[in-house]
């Protein structure tokens, strides 16, 4: 019996000693992914390219399609998130995009908000896939499905928009891939804790100090001064706090949020509803309603409450009613807008591209996304 011990903790001692000694993938893929973030982005973009080009190309292989966009969508989040804590070492202050400010805030602050925003994210990436192999069990398992994750997206904008103290969501609710690491050296960071902008980065000119070792940026060149002054002009979003980029909402305002949250899964309803009627107005004509009642809402609470009306919002939250605005252009693709008008527009462009030259290759595609916009859900979903 002891003999048999003495030979199990010998074994267990050479199987830690081998781990141990064997480099860790993660942290190697990790460190290959910051080194190489410009080729790896390249590289996103190339297959994410592709499968924008080729999206029903193979009508019956859309399931293999669709699966390799979505892989590449959820390994480059997964990239965002390396990225994201190889700037956090970086030495310096890094100006960034208010967007951006107030997500990583929130990312910081609270795991849980985090940890909601990836799944979120992550339900996007994928919901199209999603539906497509529910819709291989039949029309009716498929609106199931789709009015599932509906509410699972509604319960997690819902949960963010408390965890924020009732602020208004944004779109995407993590920060953006904005800055490449490994462009980024000691070179590029001054005693001012400001990125030196390209203009400035010149080897022959920047003079290092013996002691501290920080460099001293050199002068602009003549016709580039207005973009270096420019590049230092803080504006008055940039020294608020990243919270206070963002107001909250109450009473009306928080009404108005709520039924922006809820509005896919009213519309996702009343299309499974009415799934035997594809020209029915109804489904459109609700849906529509809704976001517009809840953007005319969030309007009317905002000229009530801010002292000068929509003139006192943030440029994030003016940036974020943009967002929503051009978001509504895409009820021309949706419902019985685009079976009863939409289609046939597009149908006269495709057929008076056929036979020319490079232009029956845009028609194609278009084609191809025809066949998507007709047959699923999610492809028109903008929340």
């Amino acid at each position: 019996m002891s003999r048999a011990m003495d030979l199990y903790r010998q074994s267990s001692a050479q199987i830690r000693d081998v781990l141990a000694s064997t480099p860790q993938f993660p942290q190697l893929y990790e460190e290959f992914v910051t080194k190489n973030a410009s080729a790896v982005s390249q590289i996103e973009s190339g297959l994410r390219s592709l499968t924008y080009i080729i999206p029903g190309r193979f009508r019956e292989s859309e399931l293999a399609s669709e699966s390799i966009h979505s892989g590449v969508q959820l390994l480059s989040l997964y990239h965002d998130s390396l990225l994201a804590k190889a700037i956090t070492r970086l030495p310096g202050l890094h100006k960034t995009t208010p967007h951006n400010r107030y997500t990583k805030f929130w990312t910081q602050k609270s795991p849980t908000y985090r940890r909601i925003a990836v799944m979120l994210q992550m339900i996007q990436y994928t919901e199209l896939l999603i539906e497509m192999a529910a819709k291989r069990r039949g029309e009716r398992f498929r609106w199931r499905i789709v009015v599932f994750v509906e509410s699972i997206k509604a319960l997690c904008r819902l949960f963010l928009l408390r965890l924020t103290n009732r602020r208004p969501l944004l779109t995407p609710p993590l920060p953006d891939r904005e800055v490449d690491p490994s462009m980024v050296d000691g070179s590029s960071v001054h005693m001012d804790g400001m990125e030196t902008p390209p203009s400035e980065r010149s080897e022959n000119m920047e003079w290092t100090m013996p002691r501290t070792g920080l460099t001293l940026p050199s002068l602009p060149e003549s016709g580039d001064i207005s973009g270096y002054l420019l590049s230092k002009v803080l504006t008055a979003d940039d020294i608020k706090s990243p919270k206070a980029l963002l107001h909250r909402v109450k009473g009306k305002g928080e009404l108005a949020e709520i039924i922006f949250i809820l509005r896919p899964v009213i519309y996702a309803l009343a299309m499974q509803k009415w799934k035997g009627d594809r020209k029915n107005w109804r489904p459109w004509l609700i849906g529509l309603a809704v976001e517009y009642g809840a953007r005319q809402l969030a309007k009317r609470d905002f000229q009530e409450r801010l002292a000068g009306g929509l003139r006192g919002l943030t440029s994030l939250e003016k940036e974020e009613m943009r967002r929503r605005a051009w978001s509504m252009g895409w009820w021309m693709m949706r419902g019985a807008f685009y079976e009863n008008i939409t289609k046939a527009w597009i149908h006269s462009i495709t057929s008076s591209l056929r036979g020319k030259p490079l232009l029956d290759l845009v028609g194609g595609i278009i084609e191809d996304y025809e066949f998507l916009w007709d047959e699923y859900y999610f492809p028109t979903a903008t929340l």
